[in-house]
């Protein structure tokens, strides 16, 4: 325990009001592990009953068994059989998704029973019953969520929501895939939230600080272009326009009214500079804000047209043609001389994507061997597994094979459970396997190399890439996704079992993570990266209690001291050191202030009128035990 912290719950009375808690948050992974077994085997069950019943009754007799081939074209029975097995399988993969949203609104409402959500800011730093079913109400709805976003049907992931009751999501509103955006939501109708747009109704505040825990409030006829990063408790209203990247921090209220926001944090901006944006007139603004007016002039006027049509194609600006301050600054830079450029140079404010830009189809082919032994392995297993469904030549064990059928239906979700991770684990052996070949050819190092095919180090860096990425990809996209961390520690990331990445992407060489780390949803951790002809690798360290925010990127060569904090919608530059017990925040992070958010007043949010540059303050409960509310401060300690 750190100073301060408890060693049970009975001593905390006795700790003085002005000592400081600092209590660590450990998640309830058995609870966790007994959800999701059950969700996940009561969704196979009936599926798995359903589809071997058809298997085994129609499929097998009037199919695999007959033995003429024309037969099998020209009975009706064996053409049905094929036919309908498609749709049976449809309509399995159905039943599952249903009996998954039964079993996680079942568990939801209990939870919401035994604590229930409300706004207001659980502490991080003292252990509660609102923070545990915070957290295993986050666990519970993640499975469910993947299975519905990520699978055949993302359409009915509104009416998984709605089902459970996470969140209220009106009819015609779309949300497309997105690492949050699952709870404690009310959406209005026709609204639509683009690619990595979130709507965050919680937001973490360092390790041993806050989490802030508001309904997020979106109206009709919104939309979020991409990339928008939303705070808890703010209120987006009817008809407001979100640009790309346009985002805000919590309790951020926008009034709409076909206005356009813009900008980190975003900021409504006007007719004109929409117009430069967009690369639009004025006019084109006008009809779309009331097309049905405008058809009505139109057909009222129709000698008019033509002269209009004409008239607006000598006042379009066309959008190459449009001149802005901050395209005059940029054109009076000096043009960077890529052949001069030294390694101080480089250390200069950059980030950007360790994305591959050229792959030799040689690198791919590694993928044929190792995925011919791992599903070399898991056919093995379900040969032994269903040899009984298949042998009918002993009428005497009629019975044993009606049994032995009834028991392979039973145990069917767990041995598909066991074939997806004997799959991935085979592909984590065999990867891991030709990694330790490829390193004894060629050692990864840190360091600035040529991105240049032909490189040495540059060829392997990427050939170590592509091997590393099918087994991650594999387990980020399993029932269990958060077990990617199995495979991050087994190619090579220094990290403590009690670090998390929730969907955060994150390289596999030179990363050290401490004690305690939380590293938010859509973040980018990079060792490495390719800048222009350039490939940069470099050791990015974490020490322990640090925290990134969400969609936050981490630049190769960072160093995060104890206890420090960078911000959601930050990055840092190459060679970084963030100092401990400190906030970061900005592209790039600049340092803020000290991390006392364990020592501020909980019951206090700053609420912000984005249209009217305004704020103020609002008094909000904090969610936290009775017995414990003693140690949190508050106004009433004033």
């Amino acid at each position: 325990m750190l100073e301060g912290s408890l060693e049970n719950g009975s001593k905390v009375e006795e700790i003085p009001k002005e000592v400081v808690l600092k209590e660590e948050m450990n998640l309830q992974f058995g609870w966790y592990i007994l959800i999701f077994i059950v969700n996940y085997y009561l969704s196979w069950l009936l599926a798995g009953f359903i589809f071997f019943s058809y298997f085994l009754i129609e499929f097998m007799p009037n199919f695999l068994q007959v033995t003429s081939f024309i037969t099998l074209f020209t009975e009706l029975k064996s053409i049905l059989a094929l036919l309908l097995m498609p749709l049976v399988i449809i309509a399995c993969y159905v039943i599952r998704l249903i009996f998954v949203a039964i079993t996680t609104r079942i568990f939801w409402r209990i939870t919401e029973r035994i604590s229930p959500s409300k706004d207001g800011v659980i502490p991080r730093n003292i252990k509660s019953k609102a923070a545990d079913y915070y957290h295993l109400r986050s666990f519970m709805l993640k499975y469910g969520k993947n299975l519905f976003i990520k699978g055949m049907f993302p359409w009915l992931s509104n009416w998984f929501f709605n089902f459970v009751g996470s969140s209220k999501i009106g009819k015609g509103t779309t949300l497309e895939e997105s690492v949050a955006s699952d709870k404690h939501l009310t959406v209005g109708k026709n609204t639509y939230m683009g690619v990595n747009a979130t709507l965050a109704s919680h937001l973490v505040q360092a390790i041993f600080g806050n989490i802030q825990y508001f309904r997020m409030q979106v109206g009709d006829n919104v939309t979020m272009a991409a990339m928008n990063q939303i705070g808890p408790g703010s209120e987006i209203m009817d008809g407001s326009y979100l640009l790309p990247l346009a985002s805000t921090n919590r309790h951020s209220v926008l009034k709409g009214g076909h206005n356009y926001y813009f900008g980190i944090p975003l900021r409504k901006i006007f007719t004109k500079k929409t117009m430069n944006y967009l690369g639009i007139t004025e006019e084109d603004l006008e009809k779309n804000e009331n097309m049905e007016a405008y058809l009505e002039k139109i057909k009222a006027n129709p000698s008019k047209k033509v002269k209009k049509v004409k008239k607006d194609q000598k006042k379009k600006i066309e959008p190459s043609k449009i001149i802005t301050t901050e395209v005059v600054k940029e054109q009076q830079k000096d043009k960077i001389d890529v052949e001069r450029l030294t390694k101080e140079d480089l250390a200069i404010d950059f980030t950007t994507s360790s994305a591959i830009s050229r792959i030799n189809i040689k690198f791919l082919m590694v993928y044929i061997p190792i995925l011919w032994l791992a599903g070399l392995i898991i056919s093995i297993f379900w040969y032994e597994y269903t040899k009984g469904v298949w042998d009918f030549s002993n009428q005497t064990s009629l019975i044993n094979s009606i049994f032995n059928n009834i028991s392979t239906i039973i145990f069917l979700p767990i041995a598909i459970f066991i074939m997806i991770y004997l799959f991935i684990l085979g592909v984590l052996f065999f990867s891991k396997l030709l990694l330790i070949f490829i390193n004894m050819i060629h050692l990864p190092k840190e360091g600035i190399f040529l991105a240049e095919v032909g490189n040495p180090d540059y060829d392997f860096w990427m050939f170590r890439t592509e091997l590393k990425k099918i087994a991650l990809w594999l387990l980020r996209n399993s029932p269990i996704p958060w077990a990617d961390v199995v495979a991050l520690k087994w190619f090579g990331v220094n990290m403590d079992s009690s670090s998390h990445l929730y969907d955060a992407w994150c390289d596999v060489d030179f990363v050290s993570i401490g004690r305690k780390v939380l590293i938010g949803q859509g973040s980018t951790i990079m060792s490495s990266m390719v800048i222009g002809k350039y490939l940069i690798i470099k050791r990015v360290i974490f020490d322990d209690y640090v925290m990134v925010g969400g969609h936050t990127t981490i630049a190769p060569g960072t160093i995060m001291g104890h206890d420090s904090v960078i911000g959601a919608i930050s990055s840092t530059t190459y060679n970084r050191i963030l100092d401990p017990n400190y906030i970061y925040f900005g592209i790039p992070a600049i340092p803020l202030k000290e991390n006392k958010y364990a020592e501020e007043r909980r019951d206090v949010v700053i609420k912000r009128l984005v249209d009217e540059s305004k704020k103020m303050e609002e008094t909000h409960e904090v969610n936290i035990d009775d017995n414990k509310k003693k140690f949190i401060k508050t106004g009433d300690d004033e």
